[in-house]
């Protein structure tokens, strides 16, 4: 085992994508493929992000972040 987080990501794609169907063409499989990801990432809840889509924890990561940041740096006086 290299990497168990590409090694599983690869299994559910494979499992769940690639065996799923048979692609006529590149530009099938590029529909294919892109609306897989769009569920995977932006749909499916995934236990490492608490139960919710990662894009979902992006927003909130990001929001969390810029409610957090300093507007000002204190250590400089005027």
């Amino acid at each position: 085992m290299q990497n168990g987080y590409i090694e599983s990501f690869n299994g559910k794609f494979r499992d769940e994508c690639l065996n799923e169907h048979w692609f006529a063409s590149l530009a099938q499989a590029r529909d294919v493929i892109a609306d897989w990801r769009r569920d995977y990432n932006e749909v499916r809840p995934h236990s490492s992000c608490g139960r919710i889509p990662p894009a979902q924890f992006a927003a909130n990561h990001r929001t969390e972040q810029a409610n957090n940041a300093v507007t000002s740096n204190p250590g400089l006086c005027q």
